[in-house]
């Protein structure tokens, strides 16, 4: 057993690719020495902004020898009249066996001719060779490119290479025309605290080597040192620093050998809000902010940044690091005092030269349209419920919904647009406006992705969707839709933001007539376009889909339950209802928890598959309308006609009270009559050959399962 190293040494990588990388070998690398039967004991992947590493321990020395079958051609074609043709010559000579080797087998697709090979393992040496430039080409991220005058692909150029089998350099040679690149076992270390060569002599000395010259090859390790690097520096300064996520796993990535270093600046800025200092240092400077307290609501005036260099210097980059800073808070400063003078309505005529699409005019105009589908929306919830909405919050709608883009054109905003509806809010309040109005302004851009805070007030959510479906609409009349690695308008966010937003706030919100009404408005506005409405809903049944599986944990086949399998009637049901096919997901989920779903499960699928056999409309529920008792021939028939009698009413309470409970506690009780119907002593033939005795009977299965589906198709459940 062996221990091998790998290090790929570059220029300065992006902080993205360095974790997308290590993931990438984290999978690909074992999955590589399984197919070649060389598992090891472990594996460890490191990465730092020049270097990616994998130390594999306890690495066979090479390869078991195994037995292998191989197939050949068919029997047919093998041998005629019991002699060997060209074909099994062939086969024996190309797996280098004699005849008598070949041995015949039958196959799902007729008899074939095998032979059993004995394959002396290959040594690891050999095979690393081969796999070597495969895991490093292999790679994928974006924005790669060539360097010299050779063909390589690499983020950043390839600096060097390590390739130690314990102590022994494993020769290997990347071709990059007049650059080539040889393995050897010289790394390099920290470029300004160890600049030297740093020479490996084997493997297991990777890590302690380069530590030596100033090189944590460890993310992890390097992350928890900013960690307590970060918190103790905000602890001497007597105040608090969240460590954002984002920033923590990126500046862990920008450096080799971590190091705090606290900067300040003047107190005059803390009269900035809040957010325009942290959005200057988290996403522009990566710097980490430091708070009064772990509220986080109130800043001081000092910041936190993470050092690559020398801490010997840390006043010097302190210092420079002040002087970057004070310019651009003081920048922000002017486009704060220069913004706040204007009133925020003010902005509306600048939107019309900001172009939201080419082909769909300006942000202008696309407030006219978030404006009349907020309407839309106001009014199909007044519709609805006439006391969850009143005229002073239609008001308040309107006026939101008019002023949610202005602040795209302010300074602040066009400098930093990670602000927009930050500064809308903080203008609305400014210029008078509601605070209703203000909070609307910077909720509706929630969710900003997944996982993200929802909307809270009414006003927010309503303007939040009306913009969402805009776009949507506007971009499918188009004919723009995401693919399966492009999004460029951010579509799929959009859908699942609409969705999540209806249910966390469980508006009654029909969207089917809203995608309905706003494209055909699209289509008479953009007459040289197709209505986008049947691409619009296949794209939101799928957005629902995904987010009942992923998001609510409900199984895949409850999920086709309640919105059908190429079934329109349930998907119309669960666009018109966002609410009610959430609702009826997760009740299927409870009831299959706690077993009863299995109870009623045997008796409606087995009333629906032989229902098939008839032609009953699946709406129908009323017995009295489709069943005549005069064809009764047993007393079985009268008792399932009698309980599905005693069944509909309960079924309207179950629908109009939207407890499925009830419905399915009716199946219980239906039950037994439906088996002494079925297996009883007085079980009929349901398809007796009197025609109008088979209808009556197959319309009493299919009242049952027109019954069972209020709640889902129960053919689509799997048994459990």
């Amino acid at each position: 057993m062996s221990t091998f190293l790998l290090e790929v040494g570059t220029e300065e990588l992006p902080a993205d690719f360095v974790d997308s990388a290590i993931a990438q070998w984290q999978s690909k690398i074992p999955q590589t020495l399984d197919e070649y039967f060389l598992t090891p004991e472990g594996i460890e992947i490191y990465g730092t902004p020049r270097r990616l590493a994998v130390i594999i321990k306890q690495l066979p020395q090479k390869q078991p020898d195994r037995e292998e079958e191989v197939k050949g051609p068919p029997a047919k074609a093998a041998f005629k009249d019991g002699e060997p043709t060209k074909a099994a010559l062939g086969f024996a000579r190309k797996q280098g066996v004699e005849l008598d080797n070949l041995f015949l087998r039958d196959t799902d697709k007729g008899e074939f001719v095998f032979v059993q090979k004995q394959i002396s393992g290959r040594p690891a040496t050999e095979i690393l060779t081969e796999l070597i430039p495969q895991w490093i080409f292999g790679l994928e991220g974006r924005r790669f490119m060539r360097w010299a005058n050779g063909d390589l692909k690499f983020p950043r150029p390839i600096r060097w290479l390590v390739t130690l089998l314990d102590d022994v350099v494993l020769p290997v040679e990347l071709d990059n025309n007049a650059e080539a690149i040889k393995s050897g076992r010289i790394s390099s270390g920290h470029r300004i605290l160890s600049p030297k060569p740093v020479e490996i002599p084997q493997a297991t000395d990777y890590q302690s080597c380069l530590r030596n010259a100033y090189v944590e090859v460890n993310s992890e390790t390097r992350r928890e040192t900013i960690k307590s690097q970060v918190e103790s520096a905000a602890k001497e300064l007597g105040g608090y620093t969240p460590l954002y996520p984002e920033l923590w796993e990126e500046v862990t990535n920008l450096v080799e050998w971590p190091t705090a270093v606290v900067g300040k600046f003047s107190s005059e800025f803390l009269n900035l809000p809040q957010e325009v200092v942290t959005t200057e240092m988290v996403s522009h400077q990566r710097y980490f902010p430091v708070f009064k307290t772990e509220a986080a609501t109130e800043l001081i005036p000092y910041f936190i940044t993470i050092g690559n260099g020398d801490p010997a210097k840390s006043e010097i980059i302190a210092t420079g690091n002040e002087r970057v800073i004070r310019a651009r808070l003081a920048d922000g400063q002017f486009f704060y005092k220069t913004d706040i003078d204007s009133p925020l309505e003010s902005y509306l005529p600048q939107l019309e030269k900001v172009t939201f699409q080419e082909d769909l005019g300006s942000v202008r105009q696309k407030v006219g349209r978030i404006e009349k589908i907020a309407n839309q929306i106001t009014d199909q919830l007044r519709q609805h419920s006439p006391n969850l909405i009143s005229p002073e919050a239609i008001t308040q709608i309107q006026r939101a919904a008019l002023l949610c883009k202005a602040d795209l054109v302010t300074q602040m905003v066009y400098e930093f647009p990670e602000l927009q509806g930050v500064m809308g809010q903080k203008y609305a309040v400014a210029s008078g406006e509601s605070e209703q109005v203000a909070t609307a302004i910077f909720e509706h851009y929630l969710p900003k992705g997944a996982g993200d805070a929802l909307p809270k007030t009414l006003t927010g959510q309503v303007v939040a969707l009306a913009d969402r479906l805009d776009t949507l609409v506007s971009i499918f009349g188009l004919g723009m839709l995401p693919t399966g690695s492009s999004d460029p308008f951010a579509l799929r966010r959009a859908a699942n933001g609409i969705i999540n937003i209806t249910w966390n706030a469980n508006l009654p919100i029909n969207l089917q007539q809203l995608l309905q009404d706003i494209a055909a408005d699209f289509v008479a506005a953009y007459p040289d376009n197709n209505s986008p409405i049947e691409s619009l809903q296949e794209f939101f049944l799928q957005r629902i889909r995904t987010l009942l599986q992923e998001e609510n944990k409900i199984d895949y086949d409850l999920v086709n339950a309640v919105l059908g399998e190429d079934d329109p009637e349930y998907q119309n049901r669960a666009l018109i209802d966002v609410l009610d096919v959430r609702d009826r997901a997760l009740f299927l989920q409870s009831i299959r928890n706690n077993g009863t779903l299995d109870k009623i499960y045997e008796t409606v699928n087995r009333s629906a598959r032989l229902a098939k056999q008839g032609d009953l409309d699946t709406k129908e529920l009323q017995p009295t309308t489709v069943v005549t008792p005069e064809y009764f021939q047993k007393s079985c028939e009268q008792a399932f006609y009698d309980a599905l009698v005693e069944l509909v009413p309960k079924i309207k309470a179950s629908q109009e009270e939207r407890d499925y409970q009830k419905l399915v506690e009716a199946l219980e009780e239906i039950a037994p009559t439906v088996s002494t119907f079925f297996d009883g002593d007085q079980s009929v033939l349901v398809m007796d050959p009197d025609p109008n005795i088979r209808t009556n009977r197959l319309n009493l299965l299919g009242l049952l399962r027109n019954h069972a589906r209020v709640l889902a198709d129960f053919g689509a459940i799997v048994k459990s």
